[in-house]
Formats: structure tokens, C-alpha cells, sequence
């Protein structure tokens, strides 16, 4: 992104702001070109641009002689209800055919991917890190095509302590470069836990935390997550009371799918409570550095004194999904990280760590993610009014305050899985909510992602959504 088009971009998300907040209602008068020209410190030029990216969005209309409006059909969709619950009983997951099915849309071009939780190609720096990589293959082919330590490239593994200083005292020998996150959960896993275990995991949750638990024979004990709170440590401390758990798995950072943020003081609380017994924590952060704020919300490592955390997360969702670079911090774990990572490949491909350190050498990773936060932010507000425009009422949907996704709740009895069938046949891709619980939950929610770039397809695809949804809600 130009920096001139990250200009408009600032004012576009500023209106959509107030637009949402109620400052600016259905039917008012936006501020003149000039006025807001003067306002904001910008050009003309830069808020014209950005005035009719609004329209062109349909968030508001230019009428002749009289200046920009926000549209009267804006309507802003409450959030879902969030009802207190107990922890379920600890319980066999037995979701992966029907996760099968969603992660068909994994690289599926002739889908309109809202299925899938990724940032557009078009998001991403992919010419600055095309020539990272063809630098390293041109200048350090043999050391690019040889085997890098165990525990990752040494560069590789320095950045990212440096990435992360706010989360407490690192040092690279603290890490292990995986593939991806997804990998790391799984060493995480398999070095606290053993086939029978009971872990402890929010509800909803990342549906594949749900097939690693099934394949690894682990049983799923629930508590609640809400969108507008996160967990609330008194769940886990009935959990906990109620039933043996080895370990505990959250994403306390805009959780995947309904984006919530566990407080600061409820993260404390959290490591508090499961290192009185003495049971891991495994804390899923891929998500942490997309937050809508001035600054990163902390990670529950940060309270750790024991070692009894250990943290994952990857570039997968910030900067390159298909390289695969992920990391663990594995805490007092980290021998028998190493021992599980061996047995299973030894080692993460050399050409994508080096070409990662290499960027984030650079200092280039900064001024990307502001900007990619940025877009994620304005992209899940368009696509929120979007909704309120063109989908029933009493359809509701959360306001995240980071990640890419949107937790939507059908009104009515809405059947998410015929929802999911029906969108595949428009060539459409969203996930039931039924496959981010081990147990019948969330039959009427589905998960919309926001990471692709508004656009008239995009617009044309939440409106087919829209009238899907009026059709199972009579």
C-alpha cells in the first residue's frame, strides 16, 4: 500500500468509525471535502478519494449539489448474546469429517473465500519478500538447501525475540521454528499430555485445535468464551474444581472465530489459577499482532513465573501463510519440545526461515502490519454494515477489536451446516459454528472472515449470503 493510499485510508476508517458508533446517523450530512480537508490535515484530493471509496463501498451516497450521506438503509447489527454456562463434561471430539469438508475450500479459486481465515495476497508484501528469497537462493543457495539447527535458522530466531520483548525476558534459545502454528500446538500437546487426557479449551474454539485433540485421543472439556469479555477465569476455576485436566489450551488474543479479547487482569488470573496446579498453559498468539488498537494486547507469558506456558504462533496470518513459519516457546518444556520435534521433521524449510529473517531484518515488518492493521480494521467494519444491510433482521454479528474474522449469529433456528451447504452451492465459502465445539453448539452461527479486500464481488457475495439467510429464516 502507497502511502497516499494509506492516507485516504485513514480518512475512510475514520467515517466508517463514527458511522458505526452513531456519531453520523442514517440520512445526515457527511462534513464537506473542504471542511474535513482542514479537519484532518489532509488534501482534497486524499479525502475525495476516500469519500468515494465510501460510496463505491455503498456506506454513503453523493446527492447533486448537496454533498456526501451516509445511506439510510445503514443498519449496525447488535452483537451476539453471550448466556453464562458451566464447563461440560469432559468429552471424545468427533468433528473431523465435517472440518474435512470446510478445509476443502483451502486453495480453491472458483470460491469466494470468506471461509477462510487469511489476509488477500494483495495485502501482503509479496515483491519485497519474492526478493528476500531470490537473494538467498542466488547468494546462499548451499546454505539454503542444507539443514538449519533443530530449534531454527539462529537470525531467524533473534528477530522474533525482538519482535516480542513486551511478553517478558526471551532469549532465542528459548524458541523452536515449527511449521506454522499448527505444528507447534502439536509439540505443545504431545509434551503435556497423553492419549485419555483431558484439556480444557474455550468455547467456541479454532475448529483445528478440535482435530488435533481427536488425533491425538484427547478428551475436550469446554468453558465459555464470550465475544465482548473472553474467558472468564471462574469458568476454568469451576473446571478446574470439577474434573482432572492436564492442560489448557486458549487463545486469549482475539480468539478464531469470535475474535474476543480476554482482559489484561482475567490473563493474570488464568495463569494464576492453573499454575496453583501446576497444569500447562498452551496459548495460541497467532492472531495477537492484528489488534485495531494503539498497541498489542499482552500474552498471558507475560504473567508466567514457572515456565508452565508455552506460546505459538507464525507468520501465517501477518505475513506469509504458505511458507509455514511458525514458533514455540516452549517454557520449561523446551527438552522434550526438541525431542518431538525431531521425530517428526527434524527440522523447518531453510529458504523460508532465512528469507523471513532477512525481511524482518529489513525493519520493513513494522510499517507492514500498521498498514495491514489498519485494512483488517476498515474491511471488517464495511463488511459489518454490509451485513446490517442485506441481512435479516435480527441477524447478529460481532465487532472485533483485532483478528480477521466475524462470529454471525442467524436468527431464528437457523441450521448453520444446511447455511455452509447452501453457500458452497452459490460458490461462496463460510464455516458453521457447529465445528467449533466438540459438543451440539453454535448450530446457528457461522464464521465470516474479513482479510479480502472490499469489492463489488465481495459486496455481491454478502448480499447472495443475506437473501440465504432469509430463505432458512422464513
Amino acid at each position: 500500500m502507497s502511502s497516499e493510499q494509506f492516507l485516504y485510508s485513514q480518512v475512510e476508517q475514520a467515517i466508517v468509525e463514527r458511522i458505526r458508533r452513531g456519531a453520523l446517523l442514517p440520512g445526515q450530512r457527511l462534513p464537506s471535502l473542504r471542511a474535513l480537508s482542514r479537519r484532518m490535515g489532509m488534501s482534497l484530493a486524499t479525502v475525495s478519494q476516500a469519500y468515494a471509496e465510501l460510496e463505491r463501498k455503498g456506506m454513503v451516497e453523493a446527492r447533486p449539489r448537496s454533498g456526501y450521506f451516509v445511506r439510510p438503509a445503514m443498519r449496525e447489527p447488535k452483537p451476539p448474546v453471550c448466556s453464562p454456562s458451566l464447563a461440560s463434561t469432559p468429552r471424545e471430539v468427533t468433528r473431523a469429517a465435517l472440518i474435512r469438508s470446510v478445509l476443502d475450500a483451502l486453495g480453491r479459486t472458483d470460491l469466494l473465500p470468506l471461509g477462510v481465515s487469511l489476509p488477500q495476497s494483495e495485502l501482503l508484501p509479496i515483491k519485497a519478500l519474492s526478493r528476500c528469497l531470490t537473494e538467498v537462493m542466488r547468494s546462499r543457495a548451499s546454505r539454503a538447501l542444507d539443514y538449519e539447527p533443530v530449534t531454527g535458522y539462529p537470525e531467524l530466531l533473534r528477530q522474533i525475540v525482538m519482535l516480542d520483548m513486551d511478553n517478558g525476558p526471551a532469549a532465542p534459545g528459548e524458541l523452536v521454528i515449527t511449521n506454522g502454528a499448527m505444528e507447534a500446538l502439536h509439540i505443545a500437546l504431545r509434551c503435556v499430555t497423553r492419549p485419555g487426557d483431558n484439556v480444557i479449551i474455550q468455547s467456541p474454539t479454532y475448529y483445528c485445535f478440535l482435530q488435533l485433540l481427536e488425533s491425538l485421543q484427547l478428551r475436550a472439556i469446554e468453558i465459555p468464551s464470550c465475544p465482548e469479555g473472553g474467558i472468564d477465569p471462574a469458568s476454568l476455576d469451576q473446571a478446574l474444581h470439577s474434573f482432572s485436566v492436564a492442560a489448557c489450551v486458549l487463545t486469549p488474543n482475539f480468539n478464531n472465530p469470535d475474535g474476543s479479547l480476554t482482559s489484561e487482569e482475567a490473563k493474570a488470573e488464568i495463569v494464576e489459577l492453573l499454575a496453583r496446579r501446576s497444569i500447562p498453559l498452551i496459548e495460541d498468539e497467532v492472531y495477537a499482532e492484528l489488534h485495531f488498537g494503539p498497541s498489542r494486547p499482552p500474552s498471558c507469558a507475560r504473567y508466567d513465573k514457572q515456565g508452565l506456558v508455552l506460546t505459538c504462533s507464525s507468520f501465517s496470518k501477518t505475513l506469509a501463510p504458505g511458507f509455514r513459519v511458525g514458533w514455540l516457546r516452549p517454557g520449561r518444556f523446551h527438552e522434550q519440545a526438541l525431542a518431538v520435534k525431531i521425530t517428526t521433521n527434524v527440522c523447518t524449510a531453510s529458504p523460508m526461515q532465512i528469507a523471513v529473517a532477512e525481511y524482518l531484518r529489513s525493519g520493513a515488518y513494522t510499517r507492514h502490519l500498521r498498514r495491514l492493521r489498519q485494512r483488517l480494521a476498515e474491511q471488517a467494519a464495511t463488511m459489518r454494515l454490509a451485513i446490517g444491510r442485506h441481512f435479516p433482521p435480527g441477524t447478529r454479528v460481532t465487532s472485533p477489536r483485532g483478528g480477521m474474522q466475524l462470529w454471525l449469529e442467524l436468527p431464528g433456528e437457523a441450521d448453520g451446516i444446511e447455511y455452509f451447504r447452501r453457500a458452497r452451492a452459490e460458490r461462496i465459502g463460510v464455516c458453521p459454528g457447529s465445528i467449533f465445539s466438540a459438543r451440539d453448539g453454535f448450530r446457528s452461527f457461522v464464521r465470516i472472515c474479513c482479510g479480502n479486500i472490499w469489492s463489488e464481488e465481495m459486496e455481491k457475495g454478502l448480499k447472495t449470503l443475506g437473501r440465504l439467510a432469509g430463505e432458512l429464516t422464513g
